[in-house]
């Protein structure tokens, strides 16, 4: 409906362009709204499935330290992407990132994706030039690109095990919604995230009290709840 919608809208504007009508006659009636659809997002042991990648060859070390990354610090397919080795602060353990409107911040890394970055430094050196500033690259020695880390999360769905295919921005949602989960902190998520309004951060909210929902009716041994019968005058 939506789309219907729009295309009379764009015929009536060419048809005034023309001279044939004077008006839109499509301007005043409503679209209707779709469904927000909730981010999906894995749950802590799916995800430590997933990026427990094996193996010690270029590859295999370049593949666990991105995602790694991704997940330890929410990043953006683009802003991982982008990174140069001189955005790591290893003795603070901190990574500064661009994300959108080329805004910069600063991020924590995780124990684990620290351990699994030293790794990747020493393969790396087989394939990549010395004054290749990209902190993750290709065999051929340049910076990896979206489409490849894409390809590469799509093969490894499939050889870690997991149900479904696993995109970039599922690892970052699963990265939001566990520290929602941890901390309940909403505005430590947003910095982290680096979204510009809090109510963009806001969905998270939605999955968290989801989870909880789920953990209560199955902890709880009088839960039973059907959320459709509850009495509306209690």
């Amino acid at each position: 409906m939506q789309r219907w919608l729009s295309s009379l809208r764009s015929f009536f504007q060419f048809c005034i362009r023309r001279g044939w009508m004077q008006n839109n006659v499509a301007d005043g009636i409503s679209a209707p709204k779709s469904p927000k659809l909730l981010p999906k997002t894995l749950d802590v042991d799916q995800t430590a499935q997933f990026v427990a990648v094996e193996g010690d060859d270029f590859i295999n070390k370049r593949d666990r330290a991105l995602l790694e990354l991704i997940y330890s610090s929410g990043l953006r397919l683009a802003e991982v992407t982008s990174l140069d080795l001189k955005d790591i602060d290893w003795g603070e353990a901190m990574l500064t990132v661009t994300g959108k409107g080329r805004k910069t911040r600063l991020l924590p890394i995780g124990s684990m994706a620290i351990t699994a970055l030293k790794d990747w430094l020493v393969a790396r050196k087989q394939y990549t030039q010395d004054n290749e500033p990209a902190l993750f690259t290709t065999q051929r020695g340049g910076r990896i690109s979206h489409r490849a880390v894409q390809m590469r999360m799509q093969q490894l769905s499939i050889s870690q095990g997991m149900d479904n295919p696993i995109h970039p921005h599922m690892l970052r949602h699963s990265f939001a919604s566990h520290m929602l989960e941890s901390s309940g902190d909403l505005r430590l998520v947003q910095e982290l995230l680096g979204h510009a309004n809090i109510s963009t951060t806001q969905i998270y909210t939605h999955l968290d009290f989801q989870h909880l929902a789920k953990v209560y009716d199955k902890a709880h041994p009088r839960a039973g709840r059907k959320t459709d019968s509850v009495d509306d005058e209690c």
